[in-house]
């Protein structure tokens, strides 16, 4: 996890580092306890205006959302409810006001000897948080689930969208009443008669988009918070034993984590989007930020339930850190609207007027050009007769055109990420995704033999290459994986299929099922060469097999999705001794590093289908039919809502594993990341648009009727390949609890 969290830029990541350190001097051996007193609340407020955050927002000045975010996750994390959230609010609305009492007031604040507290009252979207009315500049009214009232100085309040109220909270007119919520206290009703107030224009400052910050804010401190409760949660799970064993060694503890890591993963690289692109000044900021929270609302709660269900009984104790974290994950997620005011917002700019799409991502200077360079190439080569041709066959002969893999053979793109000394291109990850996107945007057929294309480049010998490779550039050649047996499927250890050195020849006997590629013109095949090695996976190793040599049954079966794989049978089937890639007995490396190599943008390529899919579908949603629209009904808004915040963070995965393999090769783990998170959503979304559909898109492909022939039911279908294929999400998420989290095996 530490090497996770290391993925922030240098200078957040020293403010998170010092506030840390700054944090466990001096607020942890305090206890931090849910009923932390107001005057505790002021000195640590204090103490933290030292550090420079009282400041952080400020116009013209350090930091912005990110280091905002970072201070919030600090403060979540350290289970410390300092009153950073209005501070930071304040200086976002009106720091830069030539006005006397805000310069004052900022003075003040910044110095440490104000401490604000604040409230969007009437602008709330809780219609339970209150209002006030202010006549001849005295404030009457009641406002709720006011945060740190109780040690703080003066209160913001929206009056309206354009004024701001400042109001002394030890002044005249002003109750402030303890509000016990979620078990916790720190939350007061401020109960104003005619209590002196002072008006703040807000200017040209959006108090909706004010609103929407301090909304990410709370939810940057729900992260720290359900983050440090799951890294609690995960060294208890190394060390508490039960049954002889410590309980992280058991399978279903394990999937659970995994499953709490892959959620946080998602929510921290949403809130850096966020804060990156406020920052830049990117208008999507705020799409992207309703996203975060429609998807944390969810998220991180699930976090906070599954880190109690470890805990089990101890965690009930209230001396315990966990209560503390639960507690602060659900009053932050619900705050402000909660996730049910993003997914109307959310639904708002996706369906209504028209609707606006899925943003495209930047993928930087040469990542962007490709992107238009590959769409221009598809419109004038995979277009008009050809394309129409290609699009009314039948789903299981639409997975391969080889005139299409011919022509694209010519651009070269086939070795788009390989290196210049073997034809490629030696393009980014941020190219390949533009390709990736592009390609599936276009709807164009699958190309090239990517994961044995790695094989042969990092474990082939000189001859292998230039004999293979090159066809495989040109797109004259498609390879398939001989992996999956009988006994065999996750568990390739286990495989029995052999291969007998003769002379100068290698003798293959034995099955492979589930391939896919069956009709390629080689079979890049995994035998057992040492039946007694010990481990066993020492005794594998990996041969190139031409589909045409004697010996070869090839009996293809339909899949439920309408492709087709194939039970593979070899009887002594002979191939040259060259064909072996890589050391005898030694397969399992070239085998794995292949894999590994490819793994980190495979839930990338997952996630970019399901985004178009998602494009297709809002337009149906869209459509009028029978003078009525889906995009009216509420429940349809609110999945629509849903899949588009599950559909970012898929592709945030894939950008960061793009990220990490432009510094080498995207470790394993969180290759697995990406593709159990897509890989499942590809599930979802499929049910989702039945759901939304109705029974018109569960006709088949071919059928009067059909929603873009079949297109909905078929991709729920073929969704099921996705968490089974290059290894079973189960696998995947062992590998995430055992490489990413340390637990035991």
């Amino acid at each position: 996890m530490a090497a996770i969290e290391a993925a922030a830029d240098d200078v957040t990541a020293m403010l998170r580092d010092s506030l840390r350190g700054f944090l466990d001097e001096h607020w942890r051996p305090h206890g931090a306890t849910a009923s932390s007193s107001p005057d505790e609340i002021s000195a640590i407020w204090r103490k933290l205006v030292g550090q420079g955050v009282a400041a952080l927002g400020t116009e013209g000045g350090e930091g912005g959302l990110a280091e905002i975010f970072v201070v919030m996750a600090e403060l979540g994390r350290a289970g410390c409810p300092a009153p950073m959230w209005p501070a930071a609010l304040a200086n976002l609305v009106v720091a830069g006001s030539q006005i006397d009492v805000v310069v004052d007031l900022l003075e003040r604040l910044h110095s440490g000897k104000a401490i604000l507290a604040f409230s969007f009252g009437a602008l709330d979207p809780d219609r339970a948080t209150g209002s006030i009315g202010i006549t001849d500049l005295k404030a009457t009214g009641v406002l709720r689930f006011v945060e740190a009232a109780a040690s703080a100085t003066h209160l913001l309040v929206a009056r309206d969208q354009s004024h701001l109220a400042l109001i002394d909270l030890g002044g005249v007119g002003v109750e402030c009443v303890a509000t016990r919520a979620m078990g916790a206290w720190g939350l007061c009703e401020v109960r104003l008669s005619a209590a002196p107030a002072t008006l703040i224009p807000v200017g040209a400052v959006s108090l909706d988009d004010l609103r929407l910050k301090g909304k990410v804010a709370l939810t940057a401190r729900a992260y720290g918070a359900a983050r440090r409760s799951f890294e609690l949660v995960v060294d208890y799970a190394r060390e508490r034993q039960q049954f002889g064993q410590p309980i992280g060694k058991f399978q279903a503890l394990q999937h659970k984590l995994a499953n709490c890591l892959i959620t946080l993963e998602g929510v921290r690289l949403i809130l850096d989007h966020v804060a990156g692109l406020h920052d830049r000044g990117d208008e999507d900021w705020r799409y992207f930020a309703d996203c975060a929270s429609v998807f944390s609302g969810h998220a991180l709660r699930q976090v906070s339930l599954e880190t109690q269900h470890t805990f089990g009984a101890i965690g009930y104790a209230e001396e315990h850190e966990a209560p503390i974290h639960f507690k602060r994950v659900h009053l932050d997620t619900i705050a402000l609207g909660g996730a049910s005011d993003a997914r109307r917002r959310l639904a708002a700019r996706l369906l209504d007027a028209g609707g606006a799409g899925l943003p495209q991502y930047d993928l930087g200077p040469a990542g962007n050009t490709f992107r238009d360079q590959v769409r221009l190439w598809l419109e004038q080569n995979w277009t008009g007769g050809a394309k129409q041709a290609f699009d009314e066959r039948p789903f299981a002969k639409r997975e391969f055109d080889a005139s299409f893999a011919r022509n694209i053979g010519d651009t070269g793109w086939i070795g788009l990420g390989w290196p210049e000394q073997f034809g490629g291109q030696a393009r980014s990850p941020l190219e390949q995704i533009a390709f990736m996107e592009t390609m599936e945007r276009g709807e164009a057929p699958r190309i090239g033999a990517a994961i044995q294309a790695n094989a042969l480049m990092m474990f082939g010998t000189s001859e292998q290459q230039q004999r293979y490779l090159p066809e495989i550039l040109r797109g004259e050649a498609m390879h398939g994986m001989g992996y999956s047996e009988p006994q065999a499927g996750s568990d390739l250890v286990a495989l029995r299929t052999s291969a007998v050195r003769d002379g100068d020849h290698w003798v293959i006997n034995g099955q492979k099922i589930w391939t896919t590629t069956w009709w390629g013109k080689y079979m890049f095949l995994a035998a057992r060469t040492d039946k007694d090695a010990k481990p066993p996976h020492a005794g594998i190793s990996m041969f190139i097999v031409p589909m045409d040599a004697p010996g070869i049954t090839t009996r293809p079966s339909s899949t439920m999705y309408d492709g087709t794989f194939a039970n593979i049978f070899y009887d002594n089937v002979r191939i040259p001794a060259e064909n072996l890639v890589g050391e005898v007995n030694g397969g399992w490396k070239v085998l794995t590093g292949a894999l590994a190599f490819e793994r980190g943008l495979v839930g990338g390529g997952i996630v970019l289908k399901v985004a178009h899919a998602f494009e297709q579908l809002r337009s149906h949603v869209m459509a009028k039919q029978g003078g009525r629209c889906l995009a009216e009904n509420p429940i349809v808004r609110d999945k629509i809502a849903t899949l588009a915040s599950e559909i970012e963070i898929g592709r945030l995965l894939m950008m960061h594993c793009a990220e990490l393999a432009a510094d080498g090769v995207t470790p394993p783990e969180y290759g697995a990341i990406s593709k159990v998170f897509s890989g499942e959503l590809m599930e979802r979304f499929g049910e989702a648009a039945l759901d939304i559909l109705g029974m018109r898109a569960t006709l088949s492909e071919q059928m009067s009727g059909a929603i873009d022939n079949g297109r909905f039911e078929q991709n729920l279908r073929h969704s099921l390949m996705w968490v089974i294929s290059i290894g079973t999400n189960e696998i995947q998420r062992s590998l995430i609890a055992q490489r990413a989290l340390g637990l035991p095996k």
